[in-house]
């Protein structure tokens, strides 16, 4: 469980192997320093388990099913990416409950400057976007972010400066792929009253 929060941007230091699975190695000094093998690490909004941490880097394996449904297989050497390990007893919900499954991918339409923020529309699966609510709580690449308007295949974050500043969003262009994750509260309650 995680809460949205970003806490480092790492940085991908090598990447073998094919569609089969792959093997990230990540530059990541502060969660590497927190981290022991078998610990849960969100990557992109994306929860993998560590295997082996060393010298400040720290080693996942992505098997086919992660990466078809994901953004992860696409990462190369040098690409940064949003990581935050999980969330212990007693740790401040700065977010939001994510679970780090990731349900869909978007695809940035546009990223505007807004005031000293931006405004970032993202273009969705409707089965990501029959979840989304106005002002409801979605994930992009591990972001715990708020909706700020919700149009037809598409729906549009705020970005703070802090978020731009310590989170691999600020660097985003059209076009490109996101990691979506919705409230999994919303899914529990359609589950419920589905008859």
């Amino acid at each position: 469980m995680f809460t949205g929060i970003v806490r480092e941007r790492g940085r991908i230091a090598s990447v073998d192997g094919g569609a089969d699975g792959i093997r990230i190695d990540i530059e990541a000094p502060a969660t590497a320093g927190g981290a022991a093998v078998g610990d849960s690490v969100s990557i992109n909004g994306c929860c993998l388990t560590v295997i082996q941490v060393l010298d400040g880097h720290l080693r996942f394996d992505a098997v086919p099913e992660t990466l078809s449904r994901s953004t992860l297989g696409a990462l190369g050497e040098g690409s940064d990416v949003n990581l935050e390990p999980a969330l212990r007893a007693g740790d401040a919900l700065g977010g939001h409950y994510v679970q780090g499954h990731v349900d869909g991918i978007g695809s940035v339409a546009s990223i505007q400057p807004d005031g000293e923020g931006a405004r970032l529309r993202i273009e969705a699966p409707n089965d990501v976007l029959r979840y989304c609510v106005d002002k409801g709580s979605i994930t992009v690449d591990g972001v715990s972010l708020t909706i700020a308007g919700l149009e037809a295949g598409a729906f549009a974050v705020a970005l703070v400066p802090h978020t731009l500043a310590v989170t691999t969003l600020g660097s985003l262009e059209a076009g490109d792929p996101v990691n979506l994750e919705v409230d999994v509260l919303a899914k529990y309650v359609e589950r419920l009253i589905r008859p």
